[in-house]
Order: C-alpha cells, then structure tokens, then sequence
C-alpha cells in the first residue's frame, strides 16, 4: 500500500500538463539526411541497460532492445519514414529505389535494387543477397518465417525442410536489378512486412543459422565493432555509408555509440542525472518520477507507443489449461491500480483488448471491472482452488511493484501464488521457451507495424508458437482454428476498413479464450542527459540513435 501511494505522488508532480506539454514537441524540418560539416557531428553516444538483449542476429532478434540499435545498422528494401507521429507509420523506400509496383490480383510484387550500395564490409551489395537474405529468414529461423512471409511461394517447403530452401516465390534479376515476389494469395500487410527489420539484407555468404554473438555486415551508418554480452557493445561509423533516402536513413551525428549493461534501473537514473550516460532503457523507477518532473523537466520525453502489458497464461501448462481459471485471473486484477503501479494516469491507461488504442481495428467497447467474489467461484467450479502459480516478472523495480501486486491478486481468489522475478535482459526468451514450463508471465509488447495482427496474430497465432524454442512470440501456446481463420481473413483484406471489423471480431474471440489478459497501454518516458539534443523519437523505432547529437 505505501509503494502504491508514492508512485500515485509521483505521477500527481509529474502531472498531465507537463505530459502534454512534451507530447507536442514539433518534428524538425525535413533535412537532406547528411550531417557532415554540422557544429553538432561528432562526439560519443553514451547508453546504459541493464543487461544484453539476445542475439545479434537481425533476422532472428525478436526484442525491442535490439532492434533499436539495429536500425542504425541494417536496411529492409522497403522501411517505415524516420518521422515522428503519424507520418512514421507510412512505408517508404530504402533500398529498393521506389515503391513496389502490383500487379491487379495482387500475387506479383515487383522492385528494383538501388545501384551503388555496399555493405560495412565493402561488398556491393547484390541482387543475390536480396534473394539470400529472404532464403536465410526460413534457413535460419526466424521467428516471423511462417506469420509474416509464409505468403510467398515456396515458403511452405521451406519451413517443413528449412536447409532445402529454394524459395521460388523471390526472383533475383541481377541484369536489370529487379527483385520480384510471388505471393500464393493476397496480403494486405505484405507491404509492411517488406519493411519489417527481419526482412533486412544481409551478403548472402552469411551462414544459416543464429548469428549469436557475432555481427553481420550491414548498411545502415554504424557498425556493431565490440561485443560482449556480459559488459556492452561498441558502434562505429560504416566507412561504406552514403545517404541515398533520408527518409529511410540518414548518416548520423555522433561518431561512436557506446552501450553498456549492467547497471539497475535505478542507478541508470543517477548516472544519467550526473551526465554519465546520455540515455538510459529501461523503464523508470515509479518512485523517482517525482523527481524527474520536478528538476529534470527539460530532459525527459513522453512519447505515445504502440505497446501494452498483458498476462500472458500458458494454456499448455495447469491451472491455465482451463478458461475459467483464465478468466479468474482477468477478473481478480484492479486495472486502475495497475496504472498507478507504473506511475500513473499521465503514462498509462487501463485496458481490456489485446491491441492498443491507436491501430484500426483496436477499440472493441470492453470494459473488465474486477470481481474477486466472481473469480474465487471461477477458481471453485474449475477445481483450481490451492494449485500452485509462479508468476514471472522482470527484476526491474517497476515490475517487480506490478508483480507484488498481481501475485496477491493471485492469491486473493485462492491460487498459491508465488513470484519469480528474471532478470530483465533474459526474461523474454525464458517465457518463450517452452522448456522451462512458464505459467503465466507479466509480458509486454510493441507493436511490429502499424495493424492489429502484430498484437492478436504475433501472441496467439498458431504459427507463432514455436516449442522447445527460445524465440516463440506466442508464450501462451493458444491455437484456435477459428480464431485462426478470423486472422488469416483480416490481413488478406487489402482495404484497411474492410479489415477492422474482422480484427474486432477476432479481438473478442480472443478476449472470450483469455490466453493473455490485458493489463495496461503505457506511453514511453525517455530520460536523457542535458548534452544530448534533437531528441528524435518514431512510434515504431523510438528514440533514434542516429538523430540525436552530443555536441
């Protein structure tokens, strides 16, 4: 209780209007990407987590962590605009030269590589490596092979017999540079998939399988040029980067980016308070927010995301093999306390969906009061009374204050609850793999591209759940034929409004099943050092490592 009233304080110093106030910082002018000769080039980007964020394998990393320092180094033939609000959601060309150009039924896409691109290594990059690099998302496996690319011809082949794969649905024309795809059926969301950071290109010498700790070569402006896992990385600038799109990539300020793991939440906070590091990831502790607002007021950004927590239940695991216990759950928590666990009104808001306002298809009407009277009689009918839960959480201070809470919720309908908390930089692949028997999980999610099916399809699709892996987006092992088939309907559909009402209807399907509850949608609270300016942020790629100066 006494956790609950600070953090309730806290986000009273920070209050709405200072929330709003940086809520509508401008995008700066467009500009022509290059930054040689400005005052601001040069210097050291200094970043600190807790600890790493998986593999260094760009078409397998499936963590926001990475992916942000990925997009500073790879390149999709298509990308989403390096723009701030809604204009950051629209695909553009990046290393294609245009748009894709469809043909009337939509099965034929067809795009043109960019001439005079090389890799961080040298190497031009080819239209072999085009083709390669989609090859390597099913030889490799990539955990969005069969959600996201199965579309293509040849992809089922490929996923039954991954070191087989010839991919025929994407055809190389290194004469003319064209790349063509050959989709078995529409999709209305292939467009965003090109542009998915999975869809990146790597030189086709690149092995088929999970790079690990080993960095590939890219194109993007930086260079991963030390790793280790148990301290940090190090990027440098790619001395092969020129700037052929600033809306898809731009050349940078800052010469180095240094990144180390390690410190807590709460010491990434004084240490970028004393200006040791320029920006910190992980989520700030509730009880500092007060301070934050009260005398870093110029140095922290509130961002709208595209992201929620939610319960996630394994529906292969007991007692969560039964709806009803689900259910029981989802109704035992208090939504409103919740949001005052992660520091209030002004950066979160209750939610009863599985998609985040802001995405078509998203606003479902629902509302989940919580009814503990009626989740004890749930937990009774279904004979759950006294099974024993472990709730996994991430060790980081705000979470763990969310897990107390949802483990005495737990508790209070008559589970035998108890918390695990992981450490927050292995927390993700521990849930998703099914050999370590998680049975419900405090889990977070941010959306991939801008549709309803990076939320319902990527958490409960049935080709998201990948066992004995540690990259299984869908931890609850939900498969439901016709919740399946309401997926498949809706991203088939190439008229986005036609497509809402089908996610709807797929999203209370969802919410009738109870594979994840929905916890709360939070907006994203950036704690920068005083030195670094243009702070740049994308509701897809958040703050931008390549936007953002130090001198």
């Amino acid at each position: 209780m006494r956790r609950g009233a600070a953090l309730l304080a806290a986000s009273l110093l920070l209050g709405p209007g200072f929330f709003q106030a940086h809520a509508q910082e401008q995008t700066p002018p467009q500009w022509n990407g290059i930054t040689l000769g400005s005052p601001h080039r040069g210097g050291t980007l200094h970043l600190t987590a807790d600890g790493p964020g998986g593999t260094l394998d760009p078409q397998i990393n499936y963590g926001t962590q990475y992916m942000q320092v990925f997009v500073n180094m790879y390149d999709p033939l298509l990308t989403f605009r390096l723009a701030r609000g809604a204009a950051g959601l629209d695909v553009v060309p990046d290393l294609a030269d245009a748009m894709p150009v469809i043909s009337p039924d939509g099965l034929t896409w067809r795009l043109h590589l960019r001439s005079g691109l090389h890799f961080s290594n040298g190497s031009p990059v080819r239209v072999e490596d085009v083709v390669a690099s989609f090859r390597r998302i099913y030889r490799a496996g990539s955990p969005t092979a069969g959600s996201f690319y199965g579309g293509i011809e040849g992809a089922a082949d490929c996923l039954a017999k991954p070191d087989r794969c010839t991919l025929p649905g994407v055809e190389g024309h290194p004469e003319t540079g064209e790349i063509v795809f050959h989709l078995t059926k529409p999709d209305g969301e292939f467009l965003y998939k090109l542009a998915f950071p999975h869809a990146v290109i790597v030189p086709a010498t690149t092995p088929t399988h999970d790079m690990g700790g080993t960095t590939v070569p890219g194109t993007g402006p930086y260079r991963i040029t030390q790793y280790d896992p148990g301290h940090g990385m190090v990027l440098e600038r790619n001395p092969y980067f020129h700037v052929w799109n600033p809306q898809a990539q731009t050349d940078g300020f800052v010469d180095r980016i240094e990144y180390d793991f390690g410190l807590s939440d709460e010491a990434q906070v004084t240490a970028v308070e004393q200006g040791r590091y320029d920006w910190m990831l992980d989520a700030k502790p509730g009880d500092r927010l007060g301070e934050l607002g009260a005398q870093y007021t110029a140095q922290v950004h509130i961002e709208p995301l595209l992201g929620l927590y939610y319960l996630a239940m394994n529906t292969h695991e007991k007692p969560f093999t039964d709806v009803r216990v689900r259910r029981a759950v989802s109704m035992a928590v208090n939504r409103h306390a919740m949001t005052i666990l992660f520091g209030g009104s002004a950066i979160s808001v209750p939610l009863c969906q599985m998609v985040p306002h802001g995405i078509s298809g998203a606003d479902l009407g629902l509302d989940c009061p919580q009814d503990v009277e009626g989740a004890r009689r749930l937990i009774h009918e279904a004979g759950a009374e006294g099974a024993s839960v472990t709730l996994i959480v991430p060790n980081r201070a705000m979470e763990l204050g969310m897990g107390t809470y949802l483990r005495n919720a737990l508790q209070a309908v008559g589970l035998n609850a108890q918390l695990r908390p992981i450490t927050a930089g292995l927390a993700e692949s521990y849930e998703q793999n099914t050999a370590n028997h998680v049975q419900i999980a405090l889990s977070y999610w941010f959306a991939d591209y801008p549709s309803a099916s990076t939320f319902l399809d990527d958490l409960f699709g049935c080709d998201n759940y990948h066992p004995n892996s540690a990259v299984s987006p869908n931890v609850t092992g939900f498969c439901d034929q016709h919740i399946q088939s309401l997926f498949d309907q809706a991203k088939a559909q190439t008229d986005p409004a036609k497509a809402a009402p089908i996610w709807q209807e797929a999203g209370h399907a969802v919410m009738q099943q109870m594979p994840g509850a929905p916890m709360i949608q939070m907006k994203t609270v950036d704690f920068v050092s005083k030195r670094l300016g243009n702070y740049f942020s994308t509701s897809l790629n958040h703050m931008l490592f390549s936007h953002v100066w130090v001198q």
